[in-house]
């Protein structure tokens, strides 16, 4: 009696694909980190260290002098405060509007709910280049121009259309059994959606305020044209360093990076717990 043969392929198919997902996975990290490493490499070296050639990989020079020079720079730290003020303040705001529109787009059935939706996309479409001047007369005649909070209010605008349509599929991703059943055992609308709805939907709330957050602090067009002595890191950046030596243009990178990167690993741990429950 001959034994039956067992068919492997989908088995090595799978093995395989799993092998190309991670190669992918290596290859954006790798092409997101490289910048990075060079930007702090270079904003860690002595500046004879950035004359050489060709340029060492490894650092071997460690200084701290070019990152301390611009730290001590007029309107650094300043600007630093301005930029960590706005972009909570954006991710604040942003929140407390977006997350109750997301729900309400993920709950309920009203009419020209999917042209609505188009339409907040069609916000992110013009650019802010288009808005400047009249920006620019509108907080100038309302008295909150060069303000952080005329700042939050541009940035939580540029922000609250992809905040309410990310808050709007994590909302869908809570079965509605599961709030329905908490309004069954005496909580309200409010108490289900505060005690069961948000929890659930807590790590894709993190991910909608680390895309916030992040595009607050990259934002430099907006902040550079209607502030002036309240400028954020990035707009003081773009001021500051136009003629600046490369070294501190690197170090001035190298500021801007890591209040994120220390952001986003903050608030890491809701994103593996979302990887978690989606895994398992």
């Amino acid at each position: 009696m001959s034994t039956p043969t067992v068919d492997t392929a989908p088995l090595k198919r799978q093995r395989r694909n799993r092998i190309y997902l991670q190669l992918t996975c290596v290859t954006i990290s790798l092409f997101m980190l490289v910048p990075i490493y060079l930007i702090s490499l270079a904003a860690l070296s002595t500046r004879e260290s950035l004359n050489e050639f060709p340029l060492s990989l490894i650092p071997n020079n460690i200084s701290f002098d070019t990152l301390n020079a611009f730290l001590s720079s007029t309107g650094i730290f300043g600007a630093l405060g301005n930029s960590i003020i706005v972009g909570i303040g954006t991710v604040l705001v942003s929140a407390v509007i977006g997350i109750p529109g997301g729900y309400a787009l993920a709950r309920f059935a009203f009419p020209g709910k999917d042209p609505y939706q188009l339409f907040l996309l069609f916000t992110r479409a013009l650019p802010i280049v288009v808005l400047s001047v009249p920006l620019a007369k509108l907080f100038l005649t309302a008295n909150i121009y060069d303000t952080t909070y005329g700042v939050i209010l541009l940035h939580t605008s540029l922000a609250l259309p992809t905040t309410i349509l990310i808050s709007a599929s994590v909302f869908l991703s809570v079965p509605v059994d599961v709030e329905e059943a908490a309004r069954i055992f005496g909580c309200g609308p409010f108490g289900a959606f505060a005690r069961v709805v948000m929890p659930m939907a807590l790590p894709g709330l993190a991910a909608a305020s680390i895309f916030t957050f992040v595009m607050s602090w990259n934002e430099v067009l907006g902040a550079s044209i209607l502030t002036l002595d309240h400028r954020t890191l990035p707009a003081q950046v773009l001021t500051s360093l136009s003629d600046s030596p490369l070294a501190y243009r690197f170090a001035g990178g190298f500021a801007l990076v890591i209040p994120s990167i220390i952001f986003i690993a903050f608030m890491r741990r809701y994103l593996t717990n979302m990887w978690g429950s989606t895994i398992r």
